[in-house]
């Protein structure tokens, strides 16, 4: 087939799901976006054949993956030829991501994907002012490449996350270590995550190893094995300040390196964009050998995603359960509303994907490692909250449907998030070192890590990937009933929902008790994919 040249004019034809509204409070930039300035994108392609977790044995490796589930090469090779010949510069092509990376001038890009973009200053997801690339409407491929190209990101390179972490006011009247965490949550003794990796995804701050080793060091622990990772050009640099994204990627790898000693930490560092987030997240799943956890705690509302970015971005983690890893993340900080300024009910994404083990917050009271009290975390306006609620866009998991997730709001069957719980408060929160200030930090971004350690340590007991474990968490869940594994969160409510017993959109199971969970899963509630 004869393809397109540079001087011909374009057929193209629309991307399904790739419709973009205007950023909120967008108005425009002190200079306009040059034509020849080069842009990276990421195009995401349709994979070989389908893919369904939970009809896989498993965990598949990497190989028998890209033949079955990646992309057909010819399909590559297509791409490629395809925008080479329309003067774009291919800079990466992986047929088992399904992602070719291309890079070109603004101009072009615009021509190729039939859009306008400009440069602008909006709200981002924090409510800050940031200036980004920005564009409205669909995106159209060529029509060689119809049905080929099933997403196309980066081009808006607006912040499509925010950390779902809070520090705590300086009047915090209670702190723990993770260890503290880890001892009344009954992580199984004997174990430290030898022999397993967990994967951090981060959109932005960074670390300081003298930091992490003056940290372990006051704990008594050992320095993990950490390790950045570069993405799309990001790298770990700490911005200084310990409010902002360093305290995020701090909080995690503390919470993981001291509740999983053993384990290597592997932390990925990204654009906060579309593409950022989706490629960071598939180079972390194929990363050979795949990693036992992943940690994620960024994410925003449902419908702040395009169609086609949020079908991307899930399709990036069902390829990691696929391979062996269980996928933790954060379920949000801004109660049942997250934080949309209509108040309705949302649920944040990932956390709401059916491949993310989704972690929701508590408020803990501990006398000495035993746990006194625990309800919901809810600070009330401007305080924070637990996410949590049922998702708009992904159906309830066969593993859910005994467990009473109400209907939405407007009606319908949805997936309930969250799926299990952890201490989130930050008035109740975990003592860190960030930017060589000491800190105590909450949120549900520290819920996420501590679950990743958890599955760490759960793996190395079992000698086993764990991946999609929520099966064999939800096995003899029932409605109204405590789940075998958790301490039940019955008191206190997010906004629109309130916990009770069994599962509940505040708490989902509840939180863990390591012991249990290890029992249960030795006693042959064998997770899908293992």
């Amino acid at each position: 087939m004869t393809e397109p040249t540079p001087d011909a004019p374009l057929d193209l034809v629309p991307v399904p799901g790739s419709d973009r509204p205007a950023a909120p409070g967008v108005t425009p930039a002190a200079a306009p976006l040059a034509a020849d300035a080069r842009v990276s994108v990421t195009l995401v392609l349709r994979r070989r054949e389908p893919l369904d977790p939970a009809a896989v044995t498993g965990p598949v490796d990497e190989r028998e993956f890209r033949t079955r589930f990646g992309a057909d090469p010819a399909d590559v090779d297509r791409v490629v030829e395809t925008l080479r010949s329309l003067g774009l510069d291919v800079v990466d092509a992986d047929a088992g991501r399904r992602t070719v990376r291309v890079e070109g001038p603004v101009a072009t890009l615009q021509r190729v994907f039939g859009t306008s973009l400009a440069l602008v200053t909006s709200d981002g997801p924090s409510g800050e002012r940031v200036t980004h690339r920005h564009r409205t409407g669909s995106l159209s491929v060529p029509r060689v490449l119809d049905g080929i190209v099933v997403a196309v990101l980066g081009l808006d390179d607006r912040p499509q996350a925010r950390a779902h972490f809070r520090p705590a006011a300086s009047s915090a009247a209670t702190s723990y270590s993770p260890i503290d965490l880890g001892a009344a949550y009954g992580f199984p003794v004997g174990t430290d995550g030898s022999g397993q990796t967990v994967a951090i995804i981060e959109l932005g701050g960074g670390y300081e190893q003298q930091d992490l080793t003056t940290y372990f060091s006051g704990l008594g622990v050992a320095d993990p094995v950490v390790t950045a990772v570069g993405v799309d050009g990001a790298t770990n640099v700490p911005g200084g300040d310990p409010s902002g994204a360093d305290g995020e990627v701090m909080l995690d790898i503390e919470v993981v390196g001291a509740l999983a000693p053993g384990a290597a930490i592997d932390v990925y560092f990204a654009p906060n964009t579309d593409a950022g987030f989706v490629d960071a997240v598939s180079t972390a799943a194929h990363r050979s050998p795949a990693p036992t956890a992943m940690s994620i705690s960024w994410g925003q509302s449902e419908d702040a995603w395009t169609a086609s970015g949020r079908a991307a971005l899930d399709a990036a983690l069902a390829d990691a359960v696929v391979l062996g890893t269980t996928v933790t993340v954060a379920a949000g900080d801004n109660g049942s509303a997250d934080g949309q300024s209509a108040g309705a009910p949302h649920v944040d994404f990932p956390a709401s994907s059916p491949h993310a083990l989704a972690c929701g917050g508590t408020r803990l009271r501990l006398a000495g490692t035993t746990i006194a009290q625990e309800t919901v975390w809810n600070d009330g306006s401007g305080g924070g909250a637990t996410g949590g609620g049922v998702s708009d866009t992904f159906a309830v998991p066969a593993w859910q449907q005994a467990v009473g997730v109400p209907n939405r709001a407007g009606g319908g069957s949805g997936r309930g998030v969250p799926d299990v719980a952890g201490d989130a408060d930050p008035q109740t929160g975990y003592r860190v070192l960030v930017d060589g200030s000491s800190m105590v930090i909450g949120g549900t971004s520290a819920v996420a890590p501590l679950w990743a350690a958890l599955i760490a340590r759960l793996a190395q007991a079992t000698g086993r990937h764990l991946g999609a474990v929520q099966p064999a968490l939800y096995a003899s869940a029932a409605a109204g009933a405590a789940a075998p594994g958790f301490r039940d969160i019955t008191s206190g409510s997010n906004g629109a929902y309130s916990a009770g017993p069994g599962w509940d959109p505040c708490t989902g199971l509840g939180s863990p008790n390591g012991t249990a969970l290890l029992q249960l899963l030795q006693s042959g509630h064998s997770p899908s994919g293992s």
